[in-house]
Formats: structure tokens, C-alpha cells, sequence
């Protein structure tokens, strides 16, 4: 059963309901309807992503995200923490007020810095953990390039892995760039030497991320995170699924 029901999201947010019914396909394809785990979005506030912001492509990302999370989460929000040399922001999106959501939040933000996901991860760490919560986590990370600190981004995913969270990054840009050769080895990491399960994946949306479709979108979101859960719970981190 799903956590939050058509009517409501036509109702809340009926310009999501064409994203919703498209997530709800691609989770019965990964054989996880029904499951509940909370959704978090990570994104890029570095220099180089203004493009991005002004084109739509990070509130477009941020809807897609809020379609999915509806699934999945009955709280109709989606905890959002926006980075670049440091934490920029924790705060969350709605059903209820997603339109034109990301431009009012980078309105009060300030200089866009520098590339350091450890900072965002350590954000979404405390975040969950402080919840209390006990069901799984997506995390949805959006980057347009490698950390200026790429030791400290693997020490922090590589002791999340302990965390019931899985990390789906994301890149904007050129494919080929080699901007993204460090997220190949993030995603690459071995296990278990360096991590107790791979809790982490990694998927190119190209220069234009508008342009992936959005079945392709929710089916690269979530294609590993199955694979993830039934390590996680194999390990412990995550309870086993009722």
C-alpha cells in the first residue's frame, strides 16, 4: 500500500500526478511497492551549477524526488540539504508548496562556493538519525562534479554503510567529463575491506538533465537500492521487512 494516496497528491499536488503514477510503475518494476523508508535530496549549490538553477533542471529534480517520496514516505515532505564549500541549507519541500520551491529557498542563500560532499553527508546523517526513525533511507545526492576533499567524502560513506542509508548520486554535466571519475571510485569501493555492504550508486542524467525521461530517472534512482536492502538486512543495519 502506498503511503500517500492518489487522491491526496491530486489534491495537494495535482502537477505531480503524472511523476507519481510513473515512480509508483518503477517501484512495482524493482519489486518495492509497498516498502516505507524515508527520501532525502542532496544537491549542488557550487558555482558551476547555476546553469542549472536557472534553467529548472534542480527544481525539476526536486519534483521527481517529491513523486517518488509519496510512495514511500507518508509525511508528504522531502528533507533537502544544499552544499557547496559548506552546508548552505537544511531545510525541506511539499506536496503542498513544491512549485517554484527551489528558487525561494537559493533566494535566501548566499555565495555559491566551492564542491565538499562530506559536510551534506555528515547534514544527512545527523538528520536522520536525530528523526528517530527506523525504516531505510534513499538519499538522493545531485552533483555536477568531484569534492575539493575526496578523502573525507570516502571515509563518510564508507562509515555510513553501517547507517540503514543509501546514497544514489547523481551528475549533471557532460558524461565524459573527468569531473565524474571520482564518483565512478566512490561507487566502486570494495567491500568489505573498505565497507560493510556498497551502499551507494552512481548514474549520469547528462548536460540536460530535463531531457531524461521520467521513467528512466526513477528507474536509475532506484535500481540498486533493492540489491542494497537485502545486504543491509543480511547485516542488520536494516530491520527486516514485515
Amino acid at each position: 500500500m502506498v503511503a500517500i494516496s492518489l487522491s491526496k497528491v491530486e489534491e495537494t499536488a495535482p502537477a505531480l500526478v503524472s511523476l507519481y503514477k510513473t515512480a509508483g510503475v518503477s517501484l512495482t518494476k524493482h519489486g518495492l511497492d509497498g516498502l516505507r523508508a524515508a527520501v532525502y535530496l542532496v544537491v549542488d549549490y557550487s558555482g558551476s551549477m547555476k546553469p542549472y538553477y536557472k534553467d529548472g533542471s534542480v527544481q525539476a529534480l526536486a519534483d521527481r524526488v517529491l513523486g517518488l517520496s509519496a510512495h514511500l514516505d507518508d509525511d508528504g515532505r522531502v528533507p533537502v540539504v544544499f552544499f557547496s564549500t559548506d552546508v548552505d541549507a537544511v531545510t525541506d519541500i511539499a506536496l503542498a508548496d513544491h512549485q517554484g520551491r527551489i528558487e525561494r529557498i537559493v533566494a535566501g542563500l548566499g555565495h555559491m562556493g566551492k564542491t565538499s560532499y562530506h559536510l551534506a553527508m555528515d547534514a544527512v546523517i545527523d538528520h536522520y538519525l536525530d528523526s528517530g526513525s527506523t525504516v531505510p533511507a534513499l538519499v538522493v545526492f545531485q552533483t555536477d562534479g568531484g569534492p575539493i576533499n575526496k578523502l573525507a567524502a570516502e571515509r563518510y560513506l564508507c562509515k555510513a554503510a553501517k547507517l540503514p542509508l543509501f546514497w544514489q548520486f547523481i551528475g549533471f554535466g557532460d558524461p565524459g567529463s573527468r569531473q565524474f571519475e571520482y564518483l565512478r571510485k566512490l561507487d566502486e569501493l570494495s567491500v568489505p575491506d573498505r565497507r560493510v555492504v556498497d551502499n551507494a550508486g552512481f548514474f549520469h542524467a547528462g548536460s540536460d538533465p530535463r531531457k531524461v525521461s521520467d521513467a528512466e530517472l526513477y528507474d536509475r534512482l532506484v535500481g540498486e537500492f533493492p540489491k542494497w536492502l537485502v545486504a543491509a538486512r543480511a547485516q542488520g543495519i536494516v530491520r527486516p521487512a514485515r
